[in-house]
């Protein structure tokens, strides 16, 4: 399961690599052509993450419920985010995958309640759950890759 964790740190690496070299204007600009910015594709990954991993494990997230709605998918941006927001999502970035890593080799993922994600893929457990979500970060790694060259 190594590797699942690797690949997902290199993710959150580069994720927060765009954090540190955007503006707060920039990350907020959703260019013409998409309908969300680079902010809300970054803060989206969190947010499902915790879905994905801890609520379809019957496990309390490690984020708020508002943060979850917030960044859930089928948003989008309701306004600009703060500065403060942006170092939450930075912190959360680090925290999230550093805890799951941890509850993952502490066996806390018992019980999983399978679904069946939109592109049709079934999750029928944690380690399922676990690769999708990296896939799913790699998909709006790529969406942040082409925003970053309109902003």
């Amino acid at each position: 399961m190594n590797s699942v964790f690797e690949v997902q740190k290199t993710i959150r690496e580069v994720l927060l690599k765009v954090l540190d070299n955007h503006s707060l204007e920039q990350l907020n600009k959703i260019p013409e052509g998409f309908s969300n910015n680079l902010i809300w594709n970054i803060a989206h990954c969190v947010a499902s993450q915790q879905v994905l991993i801890y609520k379809l494990s019957g496990l309390p997230t490690l984020v708020s419920e508002e943060f979850i709605a917030k960044y859930r998918k089928g948003t989008k941006p309701e306004g600009d985010v703060s500065q403060a927001e942006v170092v939450e999502i930075r912190n959360l970035l680090s925290s999230t995958l550093l805890q799951v890593e941890k509850d993952f080799e502490a066996n806390i993922f018992v019980n999983y309640n399978e679904y069946t994600t939109s592109l049709g893929f079934t999750l029928k457990n944690i380690h399922g759950a676990l690769d999708f979500n990296n896939y799913h970060e790699g998909i709006h790694t790529g969406i942040v890759m082409s925003i970053r060259k309109f902003v």
